[in-house]
């Protein structure tokens, strides 16, 4: 029997790894009860390393425990964890005139100034799902600050864009248009704002229109200010699970504005890039991959990372709730099978951030790398999300 055959079931066993396992662990591990806020830097078995926060982090975690507040049912645990958050990060943008930095230290002060403009995005995505949970005004005037600092500093070239220095007077990536495409439209249906949502969609319609070739079935990370292609090591990146994440919040983005045909090309660029990034020795999602000659090739020596497949889990729910061919159910089942036999830690809870190609996990509790890191998002909010449409799909 395969994962898909039975939506109940399935939904049964998401629920149960969501509030059994990872949230769970997170409220006893990743809460920094004294001072406020949540820690990244930590290793499996629950040790932290530091207390230095991303703030990054910050707002993807005011996010997850406002959305699983607002989703998944209305504790009061979890709304106080949102509070406490919030509390911790609205002093960081009000001291810091809207500009968010990238690191402060566990008292809040800053340890590292903005270098670019992801932060603020995920700022404007905790605040605006805090302020649906809360009605917070103060909330909705941050995310509004936010917003005009971010939109001023989007016409000036630089990177702050997300851009590699090498690019920065000449290209553009896709990961901006992916994060402002979904924090302006959500922020812009909380407050009705036709402006916000107009400038959502420009950045949706830009990724479909510009940044993925349809005539090579890829995903461009980087292309030129004009829409052109870039003839540089930039130019051929793609990033898998990048684009496949990108393609659920455009699905969602034309859901509401009820753009079919846009849907479908989403649904069909999912497709793409799993088929292009599928592992076929060991099985899994590659992250990174090269264009060569209009075709995309798989690097060799990478590790396997957990959060693609959290988005591809989601995507593939989502595109099979739109278009309901069968190939989202196999593909959804592959990724699926594939994911839970290698990514969760069942000695200490919650999944392992990288495992090796083969999927396994030579480096104890710290994970590879100088310091171990863990954050309460991809998963978190691949298991939200997977549990919203499956309650739909089981009815």
């Amino acid at each position: 029997m395969k994962p898909s055959d039975d939506m109940g079931k399935l939904l049964e066993f998401y629920e149960s790894a969501l509030l059994d396992d990872v949230v769970p662990w997170w409220i006893e591990h990743g809460i920094d009860w004294e001072q406020g806020g949540v820690t990244e830097i930590i290793a499996e078995d629950g040790t932290v390393a530091s207390y230095d926060k991303s703030v990054w982090s910050l707002g993807r975690a005011l996010f997850v425990w406002s959305r699983l507040y607002n989703l998944i049912g209305r504790r009061h645990e979890w709304l106080d964890i949102a509070n406490r958050i919030f509390e911790f990060v609205l002093p960081i943008g009000l001291e810091n005139d809207w500009i968010w930095p990238s690191a402060v230290h566990r008292d809040g002060s800053v340890k590292a100034p903005t270098t670019n403009i992801y932060a603020d995005g995920f700022a404007i995505m905790g605040l605006t799902e805090y302020a649906k949970a809360t009605g917070d005004e103060q909330a909705i005037a941050a995310a509004l600050a936010t917003y005009e600092t971010v939109q001023e500093r989007m016409g000036v070239l630089g990177t702050h864009l997300a851009v590699p220095e090498s690019i920065a007077q000449i290209g553009k990536s896709h990961g901006i248009s992916m994060i402002f495409s979904s924090v302006y439209h959500e922020l812009g249906k909380l407050l009705d704002d036709a402006e916000i949502l107009a400038a959502g969609h420009q950045h949706a319609v830009q990724i479909l229109d510009q940044f993925l070739r349809t005539d090579e079935k890829i995903m461009r990370e980087y292309i030129a200010l004009d829409g052109s292609l870039l003839d540089t090591p930039e130019g051929r990146e793609t990033i898998a699970g990048h684009t496949i994440e990108s393609m659920w919040f455009l699905i969602r983005i034309f859901r509401d504005r009820r753009e079919k045909a846009r849907i479908a090309q989403c649904i069909e660029a999912i497709k793409w890039h799993l088929e292009a990034c599928w592992d076929q020795e060991y099985g899994g999602m590659l992250l990174f991959l090269d264009t060569i000659n209009g075709s995309l090739v798989q690097r060799e020596g990478q590790h396997k990372t957990m959060w693609p497949h959290g988005e591809a889990l989601v995507a593939l729910l989502l595109a099979y709730e739109e278009c309901g061919e069968q190939w989202c159910l196999d593909w959804y089942d592959r990724v699926h099978e594939w994911s839970w036999k290698h990514f969760p830690v069942p000695e200490h809870g919650e999944w392992h951030a990288q495992v090796a190609r083969d999927g396994s996990h030579p480096w104890g509790v710290g994970g590879p790398g100088k310091m171990p890191r863990k954050e309460p998002f991809h998963l978190p909010r691949a298991l939200i999300m997977c549990v919203d449409v499956l309650q739909r799909l089981a009815r």
